[in-house]
């Protein structure tokens, strides 16, 4: 091998082993660089950074942004009553302390998922014994995720994860007791109706029967006035009547005597059996009175 070759090789290794030196943070990632398989600095801030060559130094990366940990399935859980329920739920996390982390799984995130997973599952298991299935499903729902949140976080921190998030996606019973819930909350709800039922009714009847109190009142109110006026009317007439006949008191009583004939004797069939010498029949007797202005007999 010539001396230009060997200079070339030689450049070559130099470059490799430069370039090996030299490795790349972003934004994204935290990166754990390892001395002779111990951990010998953590870096989090993204740049360009220098390290040994291998094998005295290496460098691991690790994800630092947020991710989400969803069941494949719904578990499932016993409340305060007794009964069985189905819980799915989602939990976002991210690395804090990427050298914790790697102690705790080797960098491995499949076991850092397993690992959580049992931590929410074990703090949804502690929380919905204590609770009713009415309250993990809308009652204190937002208690039981903020109680699962403190307590996955407390445990999260010790395998250098924080938990930003846990949420209940969804809760329902299982299908072997559908059919009594369905069976329950009907009855519930026909309870209800029927209580606005009987309260509408009973409104109903308190109201008709002020209507009708109401117009009583009236009807009684418009009777006495009507009566008022019938009174005022017929004094005003008495009075026209008396003004009127006092100017002939002889035609009044000719006029008072023909309202009663006519009243007497109103069809053909009716009969009257009076002396004929009475003074009901002055005027069929003697119609032409002198003096009266009423009419001379012929």
């Amino acid at each position: 091998m010539n001396k230009l070759g060997s200079t070339i090789i030689a450049i070559a290794i130099a470059l490799l082993i430069f370039f090996s030196t030299i490795f790349v943070v972003d934004q994204k990632s935290h990166a754990i660089v390892f001395a002779l398989g111990e951990v010998k600095s953590v870096i989090s801030e993204p740049g360009l950074h220098f390290k040994l060559p291998p094998p005295f130094q290496n460098v691991l990366f690790l994800d630092k942004r947020i991710l989400t940990i969803e069941s494949s399935e719904a578990d499932r859980f016993i409340t305060a009553e007794k009964k069985n329920i189905l819980v799915d739920t989602y939990v976002k996390w991210h690395i804090i302390e990427p050298k914790l982390y790697y102690v705790s799984f080797g960098g491995d995130e499949g076991r850092a998922r397993d690992r959580m997973s049992q931590i929410v599952k074990a703090a949804l298991n502690d929380e919905i014994t204590k609770r009713s299935v009415r309250d993990v499903i809308s009652g204190e729902r937002d208690k039981v995720m903020q109680a699962i949140q403190k307590k996955v976080t407390e445990e999260a921190k010790q395998i250098g994860v924080e938990i930003v998030d846990v949420r209940l996606k969804r809760v329902d019973y299982v299908e072997q007791i559908n059919n009594s819930v369905y069976d329950r909350m009907k009855s519930e709800r026909s309870r209800v109706a029927n209580e606005l039922r009987s309260t509408g009714f009973a409104d109903s009847e308190k109201i008709r029967a002020d209507a009708d109190k109401q117009r009583i009142v009236i009807l009684a109110e418009a009777y006495r006035e009507a009566e008022k006026n019938r009174g005022i009317g017929d004094a005003e007439a008495s009075q026209i009547y008396a003004q009127a006949f006092g100017q002939n008191p002889e035609f009044y009583k000719f006029y008072r005597s023909l309202e009663a004939y006519r009243s007497s004797f109103k069809t053909k069939n009716d009969m009257l059996i009076v002396d004929p010498n009475s003074e009901f029949f002055k005027y069929f007797k003697a119609p032409g009175v002198s003096g009266s202005g009423v009419g001379k007999s012929k």
